[in-house]
């Protein structure tokens, strides 16, 4: 049985004493600075030299600020986690050049995480207790599970949320083992009625975690609208709506790690239609019902699940017409409005429900694809046209034959 050797994070929640969080606030600040600081001077290099500046040089840069009147408040803190913040800048400047992100934006109190890394030499992990640079007492913290044996932390990342919840995770490397090989597949179509609907013709009911704490919710931001700004009932009532938003976050989390998991172990090919969650957002009618439905998250979670135990994950490309395509005979439907939750096949009179047949056709084009390698990104014309779907047509093959007269599915893509 294979292994697969991962770098994992495990994450507790802690309860700092007064001085720990005072410590660790300043911490935060100092590295929002820092970054800051590093943003505008290589932003500022470029527009006005052209000149790019290099991770080396900000961290001279920051030797140098350290040693000013103005930023001495940057010397009061662990270096680590200062150093740590330039190296997060170096990566999102490299992702920026290979145009996998946008440009680093500044960070702000506000808007940006609060949290610190602290590296092997500013952290000391002894017999279930962590101590950081710059603290005497370890982190009251609360071991929900243990680290795998003998594993040792490489980083140790401390933040705090927007419900003032304290939480620490640490980056170890761990060897899983992969589950027992199983002979199933199933295909996977998402929805906001049913979170999603198996090829086995089970549908997983949507929990609407949102929609279901939406009353508490609004009582909460409609107390928060009534107090004044900068006071401290405003920060409570502030808070107290962070705890609302933190609580289904984490409701929400869970049922999907749950589901998942299930879906991982209990199937050996898992097939997925490749939405585009964000364009889907624009919808202003279902963008609050498509975000409480957490499609993004649904699907990082089945990637990584199926890396670590050895399953394998296929996406069909989002034109492919899976859910006017008849899974029995392969014949597509011109036309499937939305509100048509049943229809029966033209060629072969299969009655079926809308949800269970897109699966269905996703399994099967799914392991079409994966048994010849075809692909399953339909192949553009210079207009940029889709013109056809390797999926589509393998995937119609597969099926059984319609009836003589009627059309092959699997060239259409407009859905």
């Amino acid at each position: 049985m294979q292994t697969a050797h991962v770098k994992r994070a495990f994450k507790y929640r802690f309860y700092p004493t007064d001085e720990q969080a005072a410590e660790l606030s300043r911490t935060f600040g100092c590295v929002r600075k820092v970054y800051n600081m590093a943003l505008d001077a290589r932003s500022r290099a470029w527009t006005m030299e052209h000149r790019r500046i290099s991770y080396a040089e900000t961290s001279a840069m920051l030797t140098d600020w350290k040693r000013t009147e103005e930023h001495g408040f940057l010397a009061e803190v662990s270096s680590v986690p200062l150093q740590q913040s330039l190296r997060h800048l170096q990566s999102a400047y490299s992702a920026f050049f290979d145009k996998r992100a946008r440009h680093p934006r500044f960070k702000t109190k506000k808007r940006s995480k609060a949290s610190a890394e602290y590296t092997r030499s500013a952290f000391r992990l002894h017999h279930g207790e962590l101590i950081l640079a710059k603290m005497r007492e370890p982190l009251a913290i609360v071991w929900s599970r243990p680290l795998p044996a003998g594993a040792e932390p490489s980083t140790v990342t401390v933040s705090q949320d927007r419900a003032g919840r304290w939480f620490v995770s640490l980056l170890v490397e761990d060897d899983i083992a992969a589950v027992p090989a199983v002979t199933s597949a199933v295909g996977i179509d998402a929805g906001l009625t049913s979170l999603v609907t198996l090829s086995t013709g089970e549908k997983i009911t949507n929990p609407r975690h949102e929609r279901n704490d939406r009353a508490r919710l609004t009582r909460a931001q409609r107390d928060l609208s009534r107090k004044q700004q900068g006071s401290k009932n405003h920060e409570k009532a502030r808070v107290h709506v962070a705890r609302v938003h933190a609580r289904i976050t984490d409701r929400r989390r869970d049922f999907l790690h749950k589901l998942t998991t299930r879906l991982v172990h209990e199937n050996q090919v898992i097939v997925i239609e490749d939405l585009n969650v964000r364009d889907l957002l624009g919808n202003r009618t279902l963008a609050r019902a498509i975000s409480d439905a957490s499609w993004a998250e649904l699907r990082s979670m089945l990637e990584y699940k199926c890396s670590w135990y050895g399953r394998e994950l296929i996406a069909v490309d989002r034109f492919f017409p899976s859910s006017k395509t008849c899974s029995a005979c392969g014949l597509i439907r011109e036309k499937l409005p939305l509100n048509v939750r049943e229809w029966t096949c033209e060629g072969c009179g299969a009655r079926h429900d809308r949800d269970v047949n897109a699966a269905a056709t996703l399994l099967a084009a799914g392991l079409a694809v994966s048994a010849c390698g075809a692909g399953v990104r339909p192949q553009r014309s210079s207009s940029g046209r889709a013109v056809g779907s390797e999926a589509g047509i393998v995937m119609a093959r597969a099926v059984a034959s319609p009836p003589p007269g009627t059309p092959r599915g699997g060239v259409e893509v407009n859905r």
